[in-house]
């Protein structure tokens, strides 16, 4: 069974930001610009400005990412588990789409995915996808 269905991949793959939330001692939510479907059981999201969403995940590494369309209000939400990682490969890829705003990626946290929500109004609405 496929952890992202083709409806939510394909959202994934087209929305210009998604946004992640953490909780630690404050919660934190930011739109992410940096990032790419990972595999069919993981994302991962760029670090350039994440130092709250970092100290966060330190203390508790349960996170959640939305992503939606405006005109179609399409959404999902995403809940996983974060571990950041700061390997060669990742910045690389990271910094291949940061340096074109004349930024630096830093790392990158990985989110391993254990639930996909239906955020979009209508009947399904709260329909779970996907629970690991």
């Amino acid at each position: 069974m496929s952890i992202l269905n083709e409806n939510v991949s394909k959202l994934l793959n087209e929305a210009k930001t998604w946004t992640i939330a953490t909780i630690g001692e404050t919660p934190n939510a930011v739109p992410i610009l940096f990032k790419k479907v990972r595999t069919d059981e993981s994302l991962v999201l760029f670090d350039v400005f994440m130092q709250k969403t970092l100290d966060n995940i330190v203390k508790n590494n349960n996170v959640a990412v939305t992503v939606y369309n405006e005109s179609t209000l399409e959404g999902y939400q995403i809940k996983g588990t974060a571990e950041y990682s700061t390997a060669k490969d990742l910045v690389d890829e990271g910094n291949a789409a940061t340096s074109a705003f004349k930024l630096t990626t830093k790392g990158a946290v990985i989110v391993k995915i254990k639930q996909v929500i239906v955020l979009t109004p209508g009947p399904d609405i709260g329909k779970v996808l996907f629970s690991k």
